[in-house]
């Protein structure tokens, strides 16, 4: 099996700022491979330069078979690109937006309303084509964006923080959609700063820092690095916390806010039956133990040296999720497109 995305070697600086430094990543067909990284580690500028937005200073990438410096062209019509914010017109209905997206991608008229109704059906937006978009909820708007990405029927996907903003209800509509997408064949590269939606979506995950990959593989895969299983106690007493943080095995952690003692362990079972009996000989009450596997916060966090969503330093906080000086702005969508501000920047 081919793959649909190869970055080799690639670096791209903004002056003496490194957004990416040697990025190394391959993407599966047919698979959604997650990009996880804090803001300024430069999933934006991967993904604009992957579709095309933005210019490479060294390395090789290939989209769908295609270098993206040598046939751009050839690149934009294999795939779309879904941005941070939504690029539908709010006072147009969905169909409108849909059919106005097929046209300007000279699908012609009566294509574009065959595709219109299509994308509508597929994501459960029928009964709402002729709706303006401006009367829909969050969760609605980004489907019919996703939808309108979806015009050419693109190979590859970039999902850029796609559910940034939307509540759980929202999100879990965008995620059934995504699966839908993956199960008809479609290569979906996502960046999230939600580690549960990498969970939850990805067949693959890269951890980004710094311009380059520092950790690769699934979920799974990645949970383990940071020591395999946890053992979590909810104590009644706050107080008694560092008593039971010094019974438990391997260096605990603590959580006053939470009354939680967790620790890393090496048999499930035996340690199970080992804490239950230290808490009881010590009289501490628990109101709750359990065994699990690590978090992707906490891979985050032993892989990365801090908290997901934590800046580089010297990149300041934008509204939603991006950064300025460390990594440019998203994109909103491109399928087909010209060339883009991104490229001007480059020259």
């Amino acid at each position: 099996m081919t793959d649909a995305i190869i970055a080799e070697g690639v670096h791209k600086a903004y002056g003496a700022k490194k957004a990416l430094d040697g990025l190394d990543l391959t993407v599966a067909r047919g698979t959604v491979h997650g990009v996880l990284g804090p803001n300024g580690a430069g999933k934006t500028t991967a993904v604009r330069i992957m579709a095309t937005l933005l210019r490479h200073d060294e390395g090789q990438v290939r989209v769908a078979g295609f270098d993206v410096r040598t046939h751009p062209d050839e690149v934009r019509r294999r795939i779309g690109l879904l941005g941070q914010h939504a690029a539908v017109d709010e006072d147009l209905s969905g169909r409108q937006n849909l059919e106005m997206f097929g046209r300007l991608y000279h699908l012609g008229a009566r294509r574009a309303r065959t595709r219109a109704g299509e994308l509508l059906e597929r994501f459960g937006l029928e009964d709402t084509g002729r709706k303006a978009v401006k009367q829909y909820s969050g969760g609605m708007r980004r489907r019919l964006d996703l939808a309108a990405s979806l015009i050419t029927d693109p190979e590859v996907l970039f999902l850029d923080e796609p559910t940034t903003g939307l509540d759980p209800r929202g999100r879990g509509e965008v995620w059934s959609a995504v699966r839908s997408l993956v199960g008809g064949g479609t290569t979906v590269l996502l960046t999230t700063q939600y580690l549960e939606e990498a969970d939850q979506l990805a067949n693959r995950i890269s951890v980004i820092d710094h311009g380059r990959v520092i950790a690769d593989g699934t979920s799974d895969e990645l949970k383990a690095k940071t020591g395999g299983d946890r053992i979590d106690v909810v104590l009644h007493d706050p107080a008694q916390l560092a008593r039971a943080a010094a019974l438990l095995p391997g260096e605990a952690s603590v959580d006053e806010d939470l009354r939680l003692v967790s620790a890393p362990v090496a048999d499930r079972m035996a340690a199970l039956t080992q804490v239950v009996r230290a808490l009881e000989e010590a009289g501490i009450e628990a109101e709750d133990i359990a065994l699990r596997r690590p978090t992707l916060d906490e891979v985050f966090l032993d892989l990365t040296g801090r908290p997901r969503g934590e800046e580089l330093e010297g990149a300041g906080r934008s509204r939603g999720g991006e950064t300025r000086g460390g990594e440019p702005r998203g994109e909103s969508r491109s399928q087909g497109a010209g060339r883009s501000q991104g490229e001007k920047e480059d020259a």
